[in-house]
């Protein structure tokens, strides 16, 4: 079996991290963590419920978002995965604009339900693909999710780790800062560093991301790859070619 690509290893490692969760649910244009979801739903025997917006497959509501965020404010909602434009070191979230508000340098497609789903979900991993000083910043410039609240807010929910392109942190919601957990295979904690635009906290030896066993490939590359080609074709179709052309020569 060939060896795990970057993006296998990002999908193995989201699906530890929701391992043991009733219900999760995964937002539009979302397909890391959406194959992610599905890995730990086909790893649990089916005990998992994944919603994975926009799919007609995977959706066990039958009202859409609406459903979902019912769950969510009832407490049946376990994991969420959320995504930003921006994300700063405090976990705020920007998923509206760059710039002055009349005159954006850029726009991002709106925060939907975000904040309501930062507050109310217990387990919350944001993820960002691309790890840059664009994207993680001192301070967003726009928060459309609060990371922390101050005293006296009622919040069930809140981040619990932030995974990228390079490596794994983890969140201290009492401190309101991150923590670098691990770091992807070709990363190293220098490199993290000079990528990253706000400041964290690091150990004195960083473990490198636990790679897919070959279970988990097989998972991945077979069962995984099928379900995903309904709701994300192209994705699947791009990282998985020879699995495609196998399953079109059948």
């Amino acid at each position: 079996m060939t060896k795990a690509s970057p993006r296998e290893l990002l999908i193995a490692a989201l699906a530890r991290r929701i391992k043991g969760c009733r219900h999760v649910a995964v937002g539009n244009a979302s397909p890391i963590p959406a194959a992610a979801a599905l890995l730990a739903r086909a790893q649990s025997n089916g005990a998992m419920i994944v919603y994975i917006l926009g799919s007609r497959a995977h959706n066990p509501y039958g009202d859409g978002a609406r459903e979902l965020f019912d769950s969510a404010g009832q407490g049946r909602l376990d994991a969420f995965f959320l995504g930003g434009g921006e994300i700063d070191g405090q976990a705020n979230v920007n998923l509206v604009t760059v710039g002055e508000h009349d005159r954006p340098q850029m726009r991002f497609p709106g925060s939907f339900g975000s904040a309501y789903l930062y507050f109310t979900v217990p387990k919350v991993i944001l993820f960002r693909e691309e790890h840059s000083r664009r994207v993680l910043v001192p301070r967003v410039s726009f928060v459309s999710a609060p990371g922390t609240s101050p005293p006296g807010v009622h919040r069930t929910g809140g981040p619990s780790a932030l995974v990228t392109g390079r490596c794994i942190f983890s969140f201290d919601r009492a401190r309101g800062r991150f923590a670098l957990e691990t770091i992807h295979p070709g990363q190293t904690a220098l490199s993290v560093r000079a990528e990253t635009g706000f400041d964290y906290d690091a150990p004195p030896q960083v473990s490198v991301t636990e790679a897919p066993g070959a279970g988990e490939l097989r998972l991945i590359r077979g069962r995984i790859s099928n379900e995903m080609a309904e709701a994300y074709p192209v994705f699947a179709r791009r990282e998985w070619p020879s699995h495609d052309a196998q399953a079109a020569g059948r």
